[in-house]
């Protein structure tokens, strides 16, 4: 009797043992995954696009999205394979919003996956008045560096990543950036809480940035606090705008004598060819740096977009730029790229923000998004409308349908081609 209820005991437990393991075996793949992977597997993952998100649906900066409007808004970024955001607003509660919305989706489905890089905006002394002093740094710096690192404690299976300041160091950004060397003082700060165990060892830290500000432009930024934080930061974001170098820098743009006889729409598709290799160069750029002074780290595009609508420099009147077919065809071209490299590309941005330049409803800024604020897929997202990528999802109550009730010939009538080279 024993020795069956030895066998008993035995087979039983080998089939509590089989059980378990079959059990695992069909467990879903996304199971725990969050707290499994680390940067380096989310970083560069063909799988896991990026994207820069914000989610204020008002021209008043004042007016905060809420959890519920943010779950709303990471539901439609999950849909389309968005899996790694890019976000600021420590100072308000969008940032902490963000986080806990998706902690909540996973609370709710254990299939939905979102990582998170969280953003310190970083200033100069005195940024944005009259006179502001580029060799001192704002105090409330402090501030958003260990609000940052909070987060980061807060939320370790959704944050993967700690940006220090969002084109600070660029000189462009007269009214607020600060020397590299004060990008260093608080990338190494983050590093030390790590060593010391105050954050997550595998926590990636790094700036983003122009990509000049790393190294590819002029020889002005070479300086040694940059390189020092080149070794210091665990990757580098660099930002990259074909878009905005129509007006600044605009060789590549115009349309050749070569191509004078094609169609308008045979130019803008050539531009726009040349628009990505420029966007590519501009990386390109940044690793020649980077491996000049010995150094071989990740480089992930932390910005770049296209706006679909612009006046001024960038409309009718100036460069003929901005339009949804442009967008449409400059996201399709940095998603191949990208993807096919294995690098992250922080499409900027998810959602038009018109907040951004609220004095002119009609300026660049606030058209940058791939969705209206109104939830109406741009023609950039039309293909995954086709599929139903969709269906069922909602954006402040409006179903997601594509702008111009789908009428691609509304969209190509706007498109208009650069203008022709000019000798003089």
């Amino acid at each position: 009797m024993r020795l069956l209820n030895n066998i008993q005991f035995n087979l039983s437990g080998f089939i509590l043992i089989l059980l378990i393991t079959v059990s695992c075996k069909n467990a879903s793949p996304h199971m725990n995954e969050n707290s499994r992977l680390s940067p380096s597997q989310v970083f560069g993952n063909p799988n896991f696009k990026a994207i820069s998100f914000g989610g204020y649906r008002d021209a008043n900066h004042d007016s905060e999205p809420t959890v519920e409007q943010l779950k709303e808004d990471l539901k439609i970024l999950h849909a389309m394979g968005v899996h790694l955001l890019r976000t600021y607003k420590l100072h308000k509660p969008h940032a902490s919003n963000v986080l806990k919305a998706i902690h909540q989706l996973k609370q709710e489905n254990p299939n939905f996956k979102m990582y998170v890089v969280v953003g310190a905006w970083i200033n100069c002394k005195d940024a944005f008045k009259a006179n502001p002093n580029h060799k001192e740094e704002d105090e409330n710096n402090e501030w958003e560096i260990k609000r940052a690192a909070e987060l980061a404690n807060q939320y370790p299976d959704i944050v993967k990543a700690i940006a220090v300041g969002n084109e600070a160091m660029v000189k462009w950004a007269e009214s607020y950036y600060v020397q590299p060397g004060v990008i260093l003082k608080w990338v190494n700060y983050l590093q030390d809480l790590k060593k010391n165990g105050k954050l997550k060892e595998e926590l990636w830290i790094t700036s983003s940035d122009n990509f000049a500000s790393w190294g590819g432009g002029d020889s002005e930024y070479h300086v040694p606090d940059l390189e020092k934080l080149i070794r210091s930061v665990d990757f580098i974001m660099m930002h990259t705008y074909p878009m905005l170098d129509t007006h600044y820098n605009p060789d590549f743009w115009f349309t050749p004598e070569s191509e004078e006889n094609l169609s308008d729409l045979e130019k803008i598709d050539a531009a726009m060819l040349r628009a990505k290799s420029f966007a590519q160069k501009q990386y390109k750029s940044v690793i020649n740096y980077m491996k000049s002074l010995g150094v071989d780290k990740p480089v992930h595009i932390g910005e770049t977009g296209w706006a679909s609508s612009s006046d001024g420099y960038f409309g009718p009147g100036g460069s003929k730029t901005c339009d949804e077919y442009k967008e449409g065809v400059y996201y399709k071209h940095m998603r191949e790229w990208t993807q096919k490299d294995s690098i992250s590309c922080f499409y900027f941005e998810a959602f038009d923000e018109p907040w951004k330049d609220a004095a002119n409803p009609a300026g660049s800024e606030n058209h940058f998004g791939l969705f209206t604020v109104d939830g109406q897929a741009k023609y950039a997202l039309w293909n995954l409308v086709n599929r139903g990528v969709f269906e069922g999802l909602t954006r402040n109550g409006n179903l997601i349908r594509k702008t111009q009730n789908g009428d691609e010939s509304i969209i190509i009538k706007a498109t208009l081609a650069p203008p022709l080279y000019s000798k003089n």
